[in-house]
């Protein structure tokens, strides 16, 4: 399936899927640049070890970290999928996902109605 189909699938014009995709660029970027700003702070444990608070800003680091790594993967996924040809379609009914919510999660592997499902069976 070339990227004009899933396009006409999604009533999505070839100019949105250029928009997605430099969104997807400039998040995966911002992604990778707030990793490095997380692993240069770490680095300067041994004086944030002095400081009494650095247990717990060890621990929001780590998180941020492992958040910023989990939508890493996402947005990276999504731009396999755009160089596949498989962007935009929900990854569990099949059905297209609604362009504007591609346009506000472009990474969004799910429709709206999967996405609730999948958050009510957490």
């Amino acid at each position: 399936m070339n990227h004009q189909i899933v396009a006409e699938r999604n009533t999505m014009s070839a100019e949105d899927l250029a928009a997605l995709r430099a969104n997807l660029h400039e998040q995966r970027l911002f992604r990778q640049e707030q990793l490095q700003q997380i692993t240069d702070a770490a680095t300067n444990r041994t004086q944030a070890l002095l400081d009494r608070r650095a247990a717990s800003q060890i621990e929001v680091r780590v998180k941020l970290a492992a958040s910023a790594r989990m939508v890493l993967a996402d947005v990276e996924a999504a731009l396999t999928r755009m160089d596949q040809g498989r962007y935009g379609g929900c990854h569990l009914c099949r059905r297209p996902i609604a362009r504007e919510r591609l346009m506000i999660v472009p990474q969004a592997r799910y429709c709206t109605r999967c996405q609730q499902v999948r958050e009510a069976d957490r």
